[in-house]
Formats: structure tokens, sequence, C-alpha cells
């Protein structure tokens, strides 16, 4: 008679009850943690040894051979740790799994996870943009569709667990992983958060996303990788963990990973309250939460919360950590910290039955391998998404009537970034992150600017100088890795100041009728590019000397489209009056080079709108559109503000807004709804869209409450001439704030709308009155605004 956990016929908690009963110890702490190999279809798999050990401190381990004789709970990575033909890297995974199931006691099945922010992290999967693209897009049923996609070339390659989608809300574009956020406003992020995960995830939740990076990752002292946070609980609620509730009441999530730092002195790893008390007691979270790679190891090595590993494991797993990655840093010494008294065997086995409560739901047991032959990748209707994606995106600052460009011009294509594909990439896509461990490139699949407008304009209409390098080299490694303090000489910085390009660059200016100068980041982990992970900057002037570039070309005369390419905003040293037009791209992936040409030549329209604010200068970062009044000084200073506003973004026409209609003045606080409706007009010659915003002031509050704060917004796309009505439902739910005592809470009093195009251009307003008692909200609350279009003759 076969024992009750391999009858998939038998409800999970049997099984899993029948399981943890059989399991020793030592069998027990494997499901606890992952491995990092590098997996072979021969079966002879090696441990992936880098930085990141001397990082974490690791110096040894015990030969894989007889680990692997306990199980584990995950394998890293098994496509994105190095270069391999996902066909053969699902050859040596499988090999893994069989030995697994075959040649251990109990035969548990490992659980894979992959990188899955910008398209599955493996090689020629498709590339997409970043989430500053997803979110500059406005577009909450693009963005599922993207994540779709992802989702399935991850289930095509046996992926069961994506470490994705970023939730950390923009505070200091300085931050260098601000390229992996959806932008500055709370709700939005929440939103287009909600729907990556439903589009991942599908309706089964047979892929594990995960939220990252649990919580207040964003807004780190300095804008510097790792810091402390400084925030109480009432702002850490209202703006930071917004977006997490939304994503787990409202999808589902299947999965959430601590963050590096700490708030006010308590490390995100070791956050019983966080991880316990907030996401599983308060939240009903009943996934696994996962630890960021070395993340429990910190505890000890800089925090100096504990003593050691087997201490760091404790604190780890007592305060409602699952899983350890990548690796076994700490869980390795959980039998020692068992002896030790730090941690008890009841807490490890209701922590081992989340592990395989979850293995058995996602059907390893019964489906454990997957066919090599149903590996797909690169679809036509997967490329053409992230082409969407990247195309919709694109947001024009400026534009004096350049573009699109008209007729046959002949056309300077100038800068560093206009024929280097890595520069259409984020730092999570397969190319980039791999930098680090001295990979190749891998970007056939990438089209640059210039190859796409030589393909749309003729290439004997486009001529092509670099201008100035970014990184004349690009290097694996780091100056220093992350939270070194150990005394290491910091490296020169590997930006260029070589200007020898320009005057070159210049002639081929002076030869054409118009410039599009491509300028912008590199992204690469731990200051190994100019943006990404560890590359924080203390400046927003362009890296290197594409400043100098910049100010040669508008010295001819000749008219400049700027587009900038990268994870963060930059200024122009004041010459943003004086180009021609300015394209913000981002990180628009694969197809990123189309999407650029296609705007540029009239074939699509620049549809995008900001999502993150472009300060004046750093002088002014932090800077958001939802600051408090009192932020920018008393009076304000000079330096604060920004020039491009949050939700700013021009088209090729003009919109008109009518005056804001209430349904009701006075809206009651129990189940209440604000109903306003607003008349939009395209009163251009061209067909084009807008995206009407609406924001809330709360006039008066017990608490001080951000100067507007985004509730709604709809895209609307209107012919020459024509009109549509929006009308804009607002549950009163979403008027909460976090009160002293913890409770999100819903004051009565008046709360002004306003409507507009941007957060700084409304183009309607007025208040209406919340009537009724002061509302504790807690539960499901409704979290959703919906707008209904009606179109007018």
């Amino acid at each position: 008679m076969s024992a009750i956990y391999k009858d998939a016929h038998r409800p999970v908690n049997e099984r899993v009850a029948d399981l943890l009963s059989r399991m020793t110890p030592e069998e027990k702490f494997a499901q606890m943690h992952a491995w990092w190999l590098v997996l072979s279809s021969d079966g002879n798999h090696r441990e992936r040894t880098d930085l990141s050990d001397e990082f974490a401190g690791v110096k040894e381990q015990s030969a894989l051979t007889e680990r692997i004789k306990l199980g584990v709970g995950q394998i890293t990575r098994p496509l994105g740790t190095h270069i391999v033909d996902a066909k053969e890297g699902v050859r040596a995974a499988n090999r893994l799994q069989k030995t697994l199931l075959e040649e251990t006691r109990l035969g548990i099945p490992a659980l894979f996870h992959e990188e899955c922010l910008v398209g599955l992290l493996c090689k020629d999967a498709t590339l997409f943009p970043s989430s500053l693209n997803y979110g500059s897009t406005w577009d909450l049923d693009l963005i599922e569709r993207a994540a779709a996609a992802i989702g399935e070339e991850a289930r095509s390659t046996n992926c069961h667990q994506g470490l994705a989608p970023v939730l950390d809300v923009s505070r200091d574009v300085r931050w260098g992983r601000t390229e992996e956020t959806f932008g500055e406003d709370p709700w939005l992020v929440g939103m287009m958060a909600t729907h990556y995960v439903k589009g991942l995830q599908g309706k089964n939740r047979d892929l594990l996303a995960t939220l990252k990076h649990y919580v207040g990752h964003s807004f780190s002292e300095g804008a510097r990788n790792h810091a402390p946070v400084h925030l109480g609980f009432c702002e850490l609620n209202d703006i930071f963990l917004l977006p997490f509730e939304m994503a787990v009441k409202l999808a589902n999530a299947g999965s959430v990973m601590p963050a590096y730092h700490d708030i006010d002195n308590q490390p995100g790893h070791s956050d019983e309250f966080l991880m316990t008390t907030v996401l599983r007691e308060q939240w009903g979270f009943d996934g696994l939460i996962v630890a960021d790679y070395g993340g429990v190891s910190l505890l000890h090595q800089h925090h100096g919360v504990s003593h050691d590993a087997a201490e760091s494991a404790a604190l780890a797993f007592n305060a409602g950590l699952d899983v350890e990655l990548p690796k076994d840093d700490c869980a390795r010494h959980l039998s020692e910290a068992v002896e030790r008294g730090l941690i008890t065997m009841q807490k490890v086995d209701e922590i081992v039955t989340r592990v395989l409560k979850e293995k058995f739901r996602l059907g390893l047991f019964e489906h454990p391998y997957r066919d090599e032959s149903g590996v797909v990748l690169q679809s036509a209707a997967t490329v053409k998404i992230a082409r969407d994606v990247a195309t919709r995106s694109i947001t024009m600052l400026e534009n004096d009537g350049t573009l699109p460009l008209k007729g046959q011009p002949r056309v300077a294509v100038i800068g560093p970034t206009a024929d280097d594909p890595l520069a259409l990439l984020s730092g999570y896509s397969f190319p980039v992150h791999l930098i680090i461990s001295d990979m190749l490139e891998q970007t056939s699949q990438v089209t640059t600017p210039l190859e796409a407008l030589r393909n749309q304009l003729g290439s004997d209409n486009v001529h092509y100088s670099k201008g100035c390098h970014i990184i004349e080299k690009r290097m694996a490694g780091a100056p220093v890795f992350p939270g070194d303090s150990g005394g290491k000489q910091m490296q020169a910085s590997p930006v260029s100041d070589d200007m020898s390009l320009i005057p070159e660059a210049v002639k081929t200016a002076e030869q054409s009728d118009v410039v599009v100068l491509c300028v912008g980041d590199l992204s690469g982990l731990f200051q190994s590019g100019t943006v990404g992970e560890g590359s924080d900057t203390d400046s927003l002037l362009l890296p290197g000397v594409q400043q100098q570039l910049l100010d040669a070309l508008i010295a001819t005369g000749k008219p400049v489209v700027v587009v900038m390419t990268g994870g963060r905003p930059y200024n122009l040293g004041g010459q943003e009056d004086n180009v021609a037009a300015l394209l913000m791209a981002w990180a628009p992936g694969q197809e990123g080079g189309h999407a650029i040409a296609d705007i540029i030549t009239g074939h699509a329209e620049p549809g995008g709108r900001l999502v993150v604010s472009i300060p004046k200068s750093a002088g002014a970062m932090p800077y958001y559109y939802n600051h408090k009044l009192k932020s920018g000084g008393t009076p304000f200073a000079f330096h604060f503000g920004s020039r491009y506003p949050f939700g700013f973004g021009k088209t090729w026409t003009e919109f008109d807004y009518g005056s804001l209609q209430f349904e009701s003045r006075d809206v009651p606080n129990d189940g209440g709804v604000v109903s306003v409706g607003i008349t939009v007009s395209n009163n251009g010659m061209v067909a084009g869209s807008e995206v009407v915003q609406l924001y809330v002031h709360d006039k008066v509050a017990s608490m001080v409450r951000p100067v507007q704060e985004l509730k709604a917004f709809q895209r609307v796309h209107l012919e020459p001439g024509a009109r549509a009505r929006l009308t804009f439902n607002v549950p009163t739910d979403m008027l909460n704030f976090t009160s002293r005592r913890g409770d999100r809470v819903v004051e009565p009093g008046e709360f002004e709308i306003r409507v507009g195009a941007s957060s700084a251009d409304i183009r309607s307003s007025g208040c209406v009155m919340i009537t009724g008692d002061t509302k504790v909200i807690g539960g499901n609350w409704r979290m959703v605004s919906h707008c209904k279009i009606e179109y007018l003759k």
C-alpha cells in the first residue's frame, strides 16, 4: 500500500501531514532552503560560487552528493544562472529532479524559481521593457497580458516561481533600482502589481509571483542600496505597504520577499510584525515568504543583530520566513539552532508544512518534469506584446513641431546609446544581469534605434556617429561589493570622460537636416553600470560627457531630438528649452528600437505618461508629486519641484476638458461612492489618446496628508473633433489613511476632487462632503475605482 502523501486523490492537508510525519529533522531543514547550482544533463551538477559567497560570509560547504540525499526546498535559477540553451537547461533540471524523486528516501521534488521581472531570465527569452515602461503605459490590461506572456515562457521551461514583480514605490530617482519600480504613486503601483500578478500566476496560481521588496526598500537613506529606512508605521502603511496589501488581497499573490534594509533599526528579514502579524494574520496571506539572496546571513554579517549563522536562521524563520535563498548559508545550521534552543521543531514543522502544501498544490509530485520540446520562447505574439509595451510607454516631454519627422530628411543619429543593444535593457534582463558573472552578451534579438531608423528612413538618409562613450568596456564585478566596509580601496568610476569623439559627431550633425541624439544610462549591477541594483548616483546630470555632446550639437543650430533611455530620468543641463524634442523611452527592451523609430516617424503616438516626477536637480531629492505641503521648505526652496511632473506627457494633439459634475456633493462614509463626470474633447487635427487622471486632496484631517493623491485614471482615444464623457466612481474606502493606532480610517469632512492631464495640470475641480462617522476599515476593503466612457456625437 502506497503512502498517503503519494496518493494524488487525497486532500492536500492529509498528504502534507503524512509526509511531514515521515521526515527526519534534517530532511525538514532541507525544505527550508535552496541550492544554487550549475546544472548538467549528465547529472554532474556543481555549486555556483562567486562574490556572493564572500558577501554572505560562506567559506565552505559539505559535498553536494551527501546533501542531495536529504532533498531540497528550491533550486535557484536553473536556466538563469549561466548561458545555456533552454532545452538543454530543461534537460538538466529534469535530471536533477529525477535524482530527487528516485534517489532520495522520500522523493520530494524541488521547486524551481527564476527572475521574471522584464521577461524570463533565460537565454533567448523575450527581453521585455522595464517596470518603469510598464507603469508609463497606464494600461493595466496590457501589463496583465505582458505578465501572462512572461509566465507562459516561464512555464514552458518548468519554472514554478517567478521573482517578480517589484512593488517598491519610487521616492528618490538617485536610487539605482528605480528602474525596477512601477513609479511613485502607491495606488498606481498597487494596481500595476495586481494586474502583473494576475497575469503571471494565471487563474490557478500554478506559477507563484513574488512580491518584493517587502517593504520600504526604495526610501533608503540617501537613496543608497541596502541603506536604512527612516519611517513610522503610518507613512509605511499609507505609501509602501499599500501596494503589497492590494496584490495580496486582489490578486492572491503566491509569495513575498523581504528586503535587505532595516526600518527603525529592525531588519526586514527578522521582522515578525511585518512578516507574520501584518502579512499573514491581518491580510490573510497564505503563500511562501522567501529570502532575498543572502538576506538571512546579513543579519549577522551586516546588521549585527545576531552572533552567527545559526542565530540568523532562527531569527528569520521565527519571524515568518519560509525558505532561505539562494542557498543554505544559514539554514544548514538549523540543527545547531534547535540544539541551542533558538528555534523549536514545532516552528520548523509549521514552516515545512507551508512549503510542502505549496508543492502539492502546484502538482509537483504528479508532474515534476517538463518536456524539453515544449519550450516556447520569442513567439510572435509575445514579441508583439513586448513591442506594444515599449511603444505605448514612450513619453514625449518636449516637441517644437519637429516630430513626427516629415518627408525624407537627412538624419544624423548620434549618441552612445544609439547602437548599443545593452542600453535598451534593464538590470534584470538576461544579458545585463550576467555581466557581473563574466558572461557573454546575448543581444542578437535586440533592435537598436539606429537599426530601426535605417529600416524606416533608408540607410542613405541616416548617418551615425557615436559621439562619446558612457562606459568604454563593460566589466564584471563591482568596485566594492554591496555593504562591504572592510576597508577595500574604491576603484575608479568606469564612466568615461573621453571627449575625442565629439568633433566627428558635430560634423555628422552639420551635414544633416535633423539630429536624433540618443543618451542615457547603461544598466549594470553593483556599479558595473550607471543604474541598476547597487548602481546608485549622487547626481541627475547625464553620466560621463553626454552633456558636453548635447551642448556641442545644439550649438550647430540643427534641430536636436533627444531620446533618453535608461533606468532613471536625467536633466539636460538647462538645454530643455533648446532641444527640438525630448522623448523618455526608459529601458524599452528588445523591441525598443522599433518603438522609438515608430514614434519619431509618426507611425505611432507617444502615449506614455510619467510615473516618476523629473526633479529640477539632485538637490530636490527626494521628490515625488504626492509630497506634503511642507516638503519644499518654508518658503519653498528654489530648487524644489519638477519641470516634468507625475502624469505628464505630450501627444500629437490637444485635449480640452469641461467642468467637473458631481452626482452628489454629499456622500455617506459607510459604503459611499464619490461619482464625478467630465467631458473631454480632441481639439486637434489628428487622432490621439489622453490619460485622464483624478486626484483627491483631504482638506482637513487628524493627520498630515499629502497635497494630493491619485485615485483613478482612464485612457480615452478620440478622433479629431470627437468628445467623450468619463464618469469616475471612487469608493469612500479609498479616501483612507493610517491613524496613530495603526488602523486604516476614513474621516468625514471635505475632500477636493481634481481632474486633469497630470498632477500639475488640473483642468477642473470641486469639493464633496463625506458625511457620517469616522470609519475604521479592514479586511477586503474597496481598493479599486472605476470609470465609464460614453462617446458623444
